[in-house]
């Protein structure tokens, strides 16, 4: 079963740093798009980063500067690096994928299962 598995989430202090990892599992012909959103308590879904095929990223201003997304396309793996944290970046963080499974030019929305990063201040 294709899948997108998230790792990397945790506790940290304001300050520091994580990198959290989105490994797409099962028989994966290819992946296009790829994002990482976040969700805090009682908040909407946001997106924070943005990552196309060819490697063009767009950022959230309110991560600019501090975050890094990236991808191995080999390894069907989106990254996503956090720097710098502030307690506000406290939210559960989702990776979004596009992905295909065979050569027929169909690809479809897949989600992670979410991980926690907590910055305490």
């Amino acid at each position: 079963q294709v899948q997108l598995v998230e790792t990397g989430g945790g506790l940290v202090q304001a300050g520091g740093s994580l990198r959290l990892s989105c490994a797409a599992s099962g028989s994966i012909f290819s992946m296009n798009v790829a994002a990482w959103f976040r969700q805090a308590p009682g908040k909407q879904r946001e997106l924070v980063a943005q990552i196309t095929s060819g490697g063009k990223t767009n950022y959230a201003d309110s991560v600019k500067g501090r975050f890094t997304i990236s991808r191995d396309n080999a390894k069907n793996t989106v990254y996503l690096q956090l720097t710098s944290l502030k307690p506000e970046d406290t939210a559960v963080y989702y990776c979004y994928a596009q992905l295909s499974y065979s050569a027929d030019g169909r690809f479809y929305n897949h989600w992670g299962q979410g991980t926690q990063v907590t910055v305490s201040s």
